[in-house]
């Protein structure tokens, strides 16, 4: 059964009156893969772990569905858990592993064979059955780590930063396992990741976090496409910034001549300035508009970033590896994506979306 979890004003504070957590709501719907994501510090892991009971919370309610559990220890939660270093048995073998919690909730035999060969075949380990973890990979240990937090049937599987361990390949790999499990399983999933790509690439929904605050929920197009602030719009992936002068839906980008309507700024805006967010693959080499010089060419394989020194300052373009190849040096002409770039202004009360 998958469940809901209804998090309303939650509060975490430490002993040194330190608030990490000052007012936090969000509802994870049932069979979600959620994804808390954010930079070091920035109170997912907290969040996680006030979830599965191992950090007290200071107010505020956690709910799966309508029950409160915010004073239930985390072995009546009835939650797996999936760490970063894996956490699994050293001296047991991988059967021992995945069977461990069933034997500690008195499941009996034929049933509990029956549920470790299962899961053992879910996660695509049956063949290491008999063989400890030491001879095995780290992909190989958190696919046994993954068996063993999902055979108990838990109603909620939390994973903290499961993956950072794991060389690059292996990564990729091991996200689009953890996601097909999940899947199958039909488990209510919150997930903790620094890792942009990561949540971009597995999540139903991510929720954006900044010192202890949801900055964003949303899923993986809009918060990329469509961030409603400029710390979420910097956090998920490169961006170039640049500032851009008003006269109503005319923005004039600040250190050129280049100019452009833009359709979509809220008509009762009445700022002068704003700040434009272009991606680096919304920026087109072309015939005309932004003048620039060639100032660095890196290629990465599928792609090639090309650094253009102008009067708006440098910027990122990012380009197939089957485009024209331009030289270090080299004069060029940008052209911006008018139609998908986004537009910020900022109040006292910090950076607002102007424009979507």
């Amino acid at each position: 059964m998958t469940v809901t979890i209804n998090i309303e004003h939650a509060k975490k504070v430490y002993d040194n009156n330190n608030v990490v957590i000052p007012d936090l709501s969000v509802v994870i719907k049932p069979g979600e893969f959620f994804t808390l994501l954010g930079p070091s510090g920035c109170g997912k892991t907290t969040l996680l772990r006030m979830i599965a009971g191992f950090n007290t919370i200071e107010g505020g309610e956690i709910k799966f569905d309508d029950r409160v559990i915010n004073n239930l220890p985390p072995y009546k939660r009835n939650i797996g858990m999936v760490f970063q270093n894996y956490a699994v048995f050293p001296h047991m073998t991988t059967r021992e592993n995945v069977a461990f919690g069933l034997k500690e909730r008195k499941i009996k035999e034929p049933e509990l064979s029956q549920r470790v060969d299962d899961m053992l075949k879910m996660v695509q380990i049956e063949e290491l059955a008999d063989r400890i973890p030491s001879n095995m990979s780290g992909g190989q240990q958190q696919r046994i780590a993954l068996a063993r937090a999902i055979v108990i049937q838990p109603d909620v599987l939390l994973m903290d930063e499961p993956l950072s361990n794991l060389d690059a390949k292996l990564r990729v790999e091991m996200r689009s396992v953890i996601r097909h499990i999940q899947q199958q399983a039909d488990i209510t999933t919150v997930y903790v990741t620094h890792d942009q790509e990561e949540a971009l690439a597995i999540s139903d929904r991510i929720a954006v976090m900044n010192k202890g605050v949801i900055q964003q929920v949303d899923n993986p197009v809009n918060i990329y496409r469509h961030p409603v602030n400029l710390f979420t719009a910097t956090f998920m992936g490169q961006s170039n910034l640049v500032r851009c002068s008003l006269d109503g839906k005319k923005g004039t980008l600040i250190g050129t001549d280049q100019s452009y309507e833009f359709n979509r700024i809220n008509d009762d805006c009445t700022e002068k300035e704003a700040i434009i967010c272009i991606r680096p693959k919304d920026l087109k080499f072309a015939d005309k508009g932004i003048k620039g010089t060639v100032k660095e060419r890196v290629f990465f394989g599928t792609d090639i970033h090309y650094t253009i020194e102008t009067g708006a300052g440098e910027l990122l373009l990012s380009c197939s590896v089957n485009d024209p190849l331009h030289e270090v040096g080299e004069t060029v002409f940008l052209e911006v994506e008018k139609d998908v770039v986004n537009l910020f202004t900022t109040d006292e009360n910090g950076t607002t979306l102007m424009k979507r």
